[in-house]
């Protein structure tokens, strides 16, 4: 069961993260402020719904929420600042894109760096506990999937339109025989029985 609020006096605006674990691609942050009665009986943590139940919530989020913004880190950013502070950096920059500023923040998770001004609440495993985070956690990963599959047309030998980047098997037999390309994380390690740079 979801609970919709944990300050029901505050507005608040729960923020995921998606994309830390994969091998290429950016790291996508999103805020999204429900409205204090919302309720959808799909919405669950994304990492538990399937693709197609994430399409579906997706619109509905968008249509129905107070204010919603997603934002990206880039691989090169993920390189130059590493993975969990760029986790960090594109939640900032989703909540500074919402048109409405939240009063609290809901974060997933059991760290953050503080956003200015306002304060926050870090809840391990929140997409599973609170409807703003499950919210975000779905518009975060749908964000990224459909960005993996733009990606994918111009690097189709990745298969990034059914792995979305992640170190799947596949992914990684790719990488051997075709090199890392300009998405890949440069700090990562791609394969994992080699220390050699894969970048050219």
């Amino acid at each position: 069961m979801l609970h919709n609020a944990l300050h029901h006096a505050a507005t608040e605006a729960g923020c995921d993260e998606a994309g830390r674990g994969c091998l290429a691609g950016p790291v996508v942050a999103a805020a999204v402020i429900l409205p204090p009665d919302f309720y959808h009986p799909l919405l669950n943590d994304s990492k538990q719904l399937s693709e197609e139940e994430r399409n579906i919530l997706a619109p509905v989020i968008r249509a129905q929420a107070l204010a919603w913004a997603t934002a990206f880190c880039t691989p090169a950013e993920v390189d130059r600042i590493n993975i969990l502070r760029a986790s960090f950096l594109a939640m900032h920059r989703a909540i500074s894109r919402l048109p409405v500023r939240p009063e609290h923040l809901l974060i997933d998770g059991n760290r953050f760096i503080p956003y200015r001004g306002i304060a926050h609440t870090c809840i391990v495993k929140g997409d599973s506990k609170f409807a703003s985070i499950a919210a975000a956690s779905v518009l975060a990963k749908t964000t990224r999937d459909k960005y993996m599959e733009i990606l994918h047309e111009q690097h189709p030998e990745y298969q990034w339109e059914t792995n979305k980047g992640y170190p799947t098997s596949v992914h990684r037999d790719a990488i051997r025989a075709h090199g890392s390309s300009e998405h890949h994380r440069r700090s990562f390690r791609l394969l994992p029985e080699t220390q050699v740079s894969l970048f050219k």
